[in-house]
């Protein structure tokens, strides 16, 4: 039986094939999924915060970019995936209050593909910018990410929906 295992905001979860990975709530933050099609094992970490945590933050230190994408490699590489076996997509980063000279979702985009480039993963699909919430959704058995934005039906992620901040 395949159970939903839900990801909150500051949050890092990582599972096998008999789960699946949800999200919602998505506006500035960014959710980072990985995926092994290998092992069939999936993570997903709801960012809200780019760079890393302030010393002495570790309850709250996965809410930034940094410090959950080196949980969520490192839990994935516990269940035993390899980093270039992973492919990796990022849903978000929206300006949803649509303020002038609000820049956090790109920030946390920005922050995200840097920590994603130094660790050398690149980037498979993203559904990111704009002004429309979003969630996600990761199908372990599969390896297929959805998302909606706004009120709209689920879609599939893929190389071809990426859009640009």
């Amino acid at each position: 039986m395949e159970n939903v295992i839900f990801v909150s905001t500051g949050e890092v979860k990582v599972c096998d094939i008999n789960n699946h990975l949800k999200s919602t709530a998505i506006g500035s933050c960014v959710v980072v999924t990985a995926w092994d099609s290998f092992q069939k094992i999936g993570g997903m970490a709801h960012v809200m915060l780019p760079g890393a945590a302030p010393k002495g933050k570790k309850e709250y230190a996965t809410k930034y970019a940094s410090n959950a994408i080196d949980k969520l490699l490192g839990q994935l590489s516990q269940l035993g995936t390899k980093k270039e076996n992973l492919k990796v997509y990022l849903i978000g980063g929206a300006d949803v209050l649509k303020r002038e000279n609000d820049t956090i979702g790109e920030d946390n985009l920005r922050s995200i593909q840097k920590c994603l480039g130094l660790k050398g993963l690149l980037i498979d699909a993203m559904a990111v910018g704009d002004t429309s919430r979003r969630s996600a959704f990761l199908n372990v058995s599969s390896g297929f990410v959805y998302y909606t934005e706004g009120d709209s039906d689920e879609r599939l992620l893929s190389s071809t929906t990426e859009l640009s901040i």
